[in-house]
This record gives structure tokens, sequence and C-alpha cells, in this order.
């Protein structure tokens, strides 16, 4: 039997092949685990997005919009995107944050606590694959990621709070790729140091704070780059490792 491409496997995982063809896939995977992993890794991910999006796709509609319908259609159009922008908001856990960032930057910061949150759901229960390539590897982990965002990384090493390297991964953004750092405590906490570029020449370096379904998120910009540490653990002991973060990246 020959090999499936990514789209049959990534349809596998959405639902959209006819029988024959699901049970043709279920033969291939049984017998090809590497594939397997992958299509487990992506049904993670779409349940991880479901569990984020859901409870606000099934949210009532405002009364507001409801009552735009009986009205004139203009008026849809603008409150519709409204509803869209709190939604948005409401999901990333930044609604009331007042971010003010320049206005070239707001769509990649707003999404930057949710994305890593979702990186680290995803990745972090992974006992076999939990990273792309592992600490024994760091250097030319460090060389590869460094060289597809176009700027030279430095992960913090958190041996002084009891959080080892297990080692990274590359993802995609938006717009973009994304390097994923992940850390490992000696009771297998795990933490997840997402990194991204940002929109250039911005200076802010503030530290800011999201709980994105149990995961807390600190994330900051530093000039063209941006950050986010997460993990499902208390808050005080992730805002100590994001201090820690903060002062030895680029220092």
């Amino acid at each position: 039997m020959n090999a499936f491409d990514e789209d049959t496997l990534h349809a596998y995982v959405d639902g959209m092949l006819n029988e024959t063809k699901r049970l043709e896939v279920d033969a291939w995977l049984a017998g090809h685990p590497d594939d397997a992993e992958r299509v487990r890794a992506w049904i993670a991910q779409n349940q991880a997005l479901h569990a984020a999006f859901d409870p606000v796709l099934n949210e009532p509609l405002p009364l507001e919009l409801v009552r735009a319908t009986r009205r004139q259609r203009p008026a849809i159009s603008r409150l519709w995107r409204a509803a869209a922008s709190m939604a948005v908001l409401a999901v990333t856990g930044l609604a009331g944050y007042g971010l003010g960032l320049r206005s070239a930057e707001p769509e990649i910061i707003a999404r930057m606590p949710r994305d890593a949150a979702l990186a680290h759901v995803v990745f972090s229960p992974e006992q076999r694959h939990p990273v792309e390539v592992d600490a024994a590897h760091a250097e030319h982990l460090v060389k590869w990621l460094s060289k597809r965002l176009g700027a030279q990384l430095a992960p913090p090493d958190f041996t002084a709070q009891g959080f080892e390297l297990l080692g990274g991964r590359l993802l995609t953004g938006g717009n973009g790729p994304v390097a994923q750092f992940m850390y490992q405590s000696a009771d297998q906490r795990r933490i997840t140091l997402y990194v991204r570029r940002a929109a250039g020449g911005n200076a802010d370096t503030s530290f800011r704070h999201a709980r994105e379904n149990g995961v807390e998120v600190f994330y900051w910009i530093d000039q063209d780059m941006g950050y986010a540490l997460s993990g499902a653990i208390a808050r005080a002991e992730m805002q100590r490792l994001a201090d820690a973060a903060y002062r030895r990246i680029g220092r």
C-alpha cells in the first residue's frame, strides 16, 4: 500500500473521508507509527482548539445583535465585527487589559498568549516526542531555530529554579515561524517558552499576564521579538520563572 499524502491524513483527522478510504488509512497507520504519531498530534491540536473556542462559539448572540436583524441591514455587519472583536478578547483573556501597543502590532501581541498556551497544551503532555530536537543537541537546536526565525536565540537556563531544558521544536505562527523550548522539573512538571518575531522597533519590555484554560502565561516584547512563558503551575512560581527568563534573554 502506498503512503498517504498529508492532505489525505488531514482529511482523515477532520472526518472527511468515506468509509472505504478511512479504513485504508486505519490500516496504514496501524503499520506506520511515525504517521500515526503525527495524526495523534493533529487530533490533540483539534481537541485543544475546540476546548479553547467552543465555549465562545456556543455563546448566545448578543441581544443587541438580535434586535439589529429586525432593523436595517447595514447595522448587522458593524455589530458582527464588534461581537467578533469581543469574542477574541474574551478567549485570550485580555479584555480590559489595555495593551496600548502600536497599531502595527496588536494582532500579533493579542494572539501570542493564546497561541503560546495552545502550543503548551498540545505538546507538553507528550511522553515519547515532547520535542523535535532534545537537549543533548542543544547547540544544533539553537542554531537551527535561530536561522529559521532570523534572530539569534538564547534559551534561558532555569536550573536554579529547578527546571532543565528538554529541547525544542519549530512551530508555525500566523505570520511566520515560531520556536518553542520545553523545560521539565524533577517532579515532571513542564513549562514552555514560545518565541516569535514581533513588529520591529518596539522597545516595550513590560510583562503581561494571561490565563488560558488553566495555563498561566507571562509574555513580553523585547525590541522585535516576542516571548511567552507558559505552564499549568502556580502563578507566583510562573512569575518568578518569567522574571528569570526576562533577565537572562538577550542580556
